[in-house]
């Protein structure tokens, strides 16, 4: 509980920090992750940002199921985002990042400057829920246009951003400078399966919600979408839907143990369910499950549970 708070109180700072710098912001890069495209996007974010043109970044692309693409954009259309890259800024594609700066430019000249009209720079923040990637982000855009080492850190765990830092010069021609900022989530997430979304997608650090709870929950997601891949990946004999089961076979098949201490003095050994948890997780954030679409309901047809979700 005192991790939550704490993480809670960085997310505030974040979003006051954010609202001090505004008056000084052209436009607005949101990057969250292609995975949960709907789940999780911070509501707050338009009450903060205001009227500035926003570019939306969908990151992690290659881990994502993108079939339904297309649908994908209508939706997004729909809440306001005329503007939808999707991406895997730690591939560091050129193709890919030499078409940010470009699109920055065009989508702030069109929208207007008002009283920075005169400036000859453009200040981009880059904003988003935490561990979507905006530093690898930020890092491949300089190292693309200015052939720079890293500028900001990059983790993988949620978090690694602390403070909205001083302006990242990422590109000369034209000249743009980049503010990185904490990864901002509300406290407040309205759906349990809103949060085990961010959770599997490590947008909340793993311990706040625990290792087998988040193991728990992919193993519901992947039975209920026909998702098979783990038996094969995990040498289980046949899909099954009792995450204590399965995670004991993982953890003597991966020599995942626990030495503990008899009474007697002596010692005893038992599966380490936990150990075993975090290879099933690590599994499904590498991509070795196959690439996902978690957020693949709320493509249905009835919007009621797509607001409902994400509100």
């Amino acid at each position: 509980m005192k991790d939550f708070i704490l993480f809670s109180l960085w997310t505030l700072l974040g979003l006051r920090q954010m609202q001090a710098r505004m008056k000084n912001i052209d436009g607005i890069i949101e990057v969250h992750d292609a995975r949960i495209p709907f789940s999780g996007r911070n509501a707050d974010f338009k009450f903060t940002i205001g009227v500035r043109p926003r570019l939306l970044i969908l990151n992690k692309a290659d881990l994502a199921d993108l079939k339904d693409e297309q649908n994908i954009r209508k939706a997004l259309k729909k809440e306001g985002w005329s503007r939808v890259m999707f991406a895997d800024c730690k591939l560091d594609s050129t193709n890919f990042v030499k078409k940010i700066v470009p699109t920055v430019e065009e989508m702030i000249n069109e929208a207007g400057r008002y009283h920075r009209a005169e400036e000859r720079d453009f200040n981009v923040l880059v904003c988003g829920v935490p561990n979507v990637g905006k530093s690898s982000l930020i890092n491949a855009i300089r190292h693309r246009y200015l052939r720079a080492g890293k500028a900001t850190r990059v983790g993988a765990k949620a978090g690694v951003t602390r403070s909205l830092l001083e302006k990242i010069r990422v590109c000369d021609e034209p000249l743009t400078y980049i503010l990185d900022s904490p990864g901002i989530l509300s406290p407040n997430v309205k759906s349990i399966e809103v949060g085990m979304r961010l959770a599997l997608c490590a947008t909340l650090q793993d311990h706040l919600v625990g290792e087998d709870i988040i193991a728990d929950y992919l193993l519901y997601w992947l039975n209920k979408n026909s998702r098979f891949e783990y038996v094969e990946k995990f040498g289980l004999t046949e899909p099954t839907d009792d995450i204590q089961e399965m995670l004991v076979k993982i953890a003597i098949n991966e020599k995942k143990v626990q030495k503990i201490r008899t009474t007697e003095g002596g010692y005893k050994y038992k599966p380490n369910l936990l150990a075993a948890a975090s290879l099933v997780i690590k599994a499904f954030r590498t991509g070795e499950l196959g690439k996902v679409m978690l957020d693949n309901d709320f493509l249905d047809a009835d919007q009621t549970h797509y607001r409902t979700v994400c509100s």
